[in-house]
C-alpha cells in the first residue's frame, strides 16, 4: 500500500478543501497541488518538478475547462490516473472524457464513495472495497 500523490483541479474552494480532507482521511492520498482554472492546472502539470499519480478534474472551471486539462494531463506524463469529478457527468460527457483519456468519471452528487473506492484500489488497499 502506498500514498497516492494527487493533484486536484476544482474551482470551488469549499469543494476542494472538503475533497482533500475526505481523501486524506479515508484513503492513502496526499494532495500535492491544486488549481482552480485551466491555465493554472496546465502550468502545474507541465512543470517537471511536480509529480502526481492521480489527477482529479472538474469539467467547469473559473476560467477554461476540465476537458483541456485532461488533454494536457494525458500528454504531459504517462502512467498517471485521470479522474473527472463533476456535477455534469452525463452519458455524452462521460464518453467525451473517456475519449480524452479519463480513466473514470464520477458524479459529485452521488459517486463520492465510488471515488474513494477507486483511490483505495490505486493505493493497493482493498479494505474499503471489501467493507463497502
Amino acid at each position: 500500500m502506498h500514498t497516492i500523490k494527487t493533484f486536484i483541479v476544482e474551482d470551488s474552494k469549499v469543494v476542494c478543501d472538503n475533497l482533500t480532507s475526505a481523501l486524506e482521511a479515508l484513503v492513502q492520498v496526499k494532495v500535492v497541488g491544486v488549481a482552480e482554472d485551466e491555465l493554472g492546472a496546465v502550468a502545474w502539470l507541465a512543470d517537471q518538478k511536480n509529480e502526481a499519480e492521480l489527477v482529479i478534474v472538474d469539467i467547469f472551471l473559473k476560467q477554461g475547462d476540465g476537458l483541456s486539462v485532461l488533454r494536457a494531463a494525458r500528454s504531459s506524463q504517462r502512467g498517471r490516473s485521470l479522474v473527472v469529478l463533476s456535477n455534469y457527468a452525463t452519458p455524452d460527457m462521460r464518453a467525451k472524457c473517456s475519449e480524452l483519456g479519463a480513466d473514470e468519471v464520477f458524479d459529485k452528487s452521488n459517486q463520492i464513495d465510488d471515488l474513494i473506492r477507486f483511490c483505495d484500489r490505486l493505493s493497493g488497499n482493498h479494505s474499503i472495497e471489501a467493507a463497502g
